[in-house]
């Protein structure tokens, strides 16, 4: 899904089934504690798919450790993404010199619960979506709304290391596969990003890619 969407040399790996047994390093293991199991098996996958990245890309694969707002932190000279949903997990990676910052999230393609939308739609956003149901009534454009926010975030906390609420960006769907972001914070170093989704079976990808300046 994620290589109709980003491109080249962005390196996508994903996976549709859990990977088992994932090895992962001591920092990353210690990070589980006692988790479920279906929380190991996420988390481990996830990372086989960075992992995998970073070996295309030449990198040495290594732990993959949150940060202050859970970003995940990449090796020197990388900037990347990770996102996993009921039957999906992705990860996208690059090197900083061709692309300054990536976001991807992935969703179930499923009506959003109820109360969701009302939570992180601002007024113009809800206005617009009766027309996008008329223009596709089989897309659950409640949830892509949610799933172009998350990539929205994905890519500007990277660049920014500032909070981005669902109330400060005004993000535009578009029927043919691409949305835009509009960032509303009055002294916002980023106007906003162009993005691009995808429909696939049960599930939905959206993915924001910033080539470097």
């Amino acid at each position: 899904m994620l290589e109709q969407l980003l491109p080249t040399p962005i390196v996508a790996v994903e996976r549709y089934h859990d990977e088992q047994p994932v090895e992962l390093f001591p920092e990353e293991e210690a990070l589980l504690g006692n988790a479920v199991p279906k929380r190991r098996f996420e988390f481990g996958t996830v990372r086989a798919c960075a992992r995998e990245a970073m070996r295309a890309l030449d990198v040495e694969p290594a732990a993959i450790l949150p940060g202050p707002k859970r970003e995940p932190l990449w090796p020197a000279g990388i900037v990347g993404s990770l996102t996993h949903c009921t039957g999906y997990r992705a990860a996208a990676l690059a090197r900083s010199g061709d692309f300054e910052t990536i976001g991807i999230d992935a969703e179930p393609h499923q009506p959003a619960p109820d109360g969701v939308l009302g939570a992180i739609a601002i007024p113009a956003e809800l206005r617009r979506m009766p027309g996008l149901k008329v223009d596709d009534p089989k897309i659950c454009w409640d949830r892509l709304l949610f799933s172009a926010k998350e990539s929205t975030y994905k890519a500007w906390y990277p660049v920014t290391k500032r909070w981005l609420g669902f109330e400060d960006a005004d993000i535009t769907l578009d029927p043919d596969g691409t949305f835009h972001s509009r960032i509303l914070l009055p002294d916002t170093p980023i106007a906003g990003f162009a993005g691009r989704w995808l429909v696939q079976g049960d599930v939905l990808v959206t993915a924001i890619a910033v080539p470097a300046s």
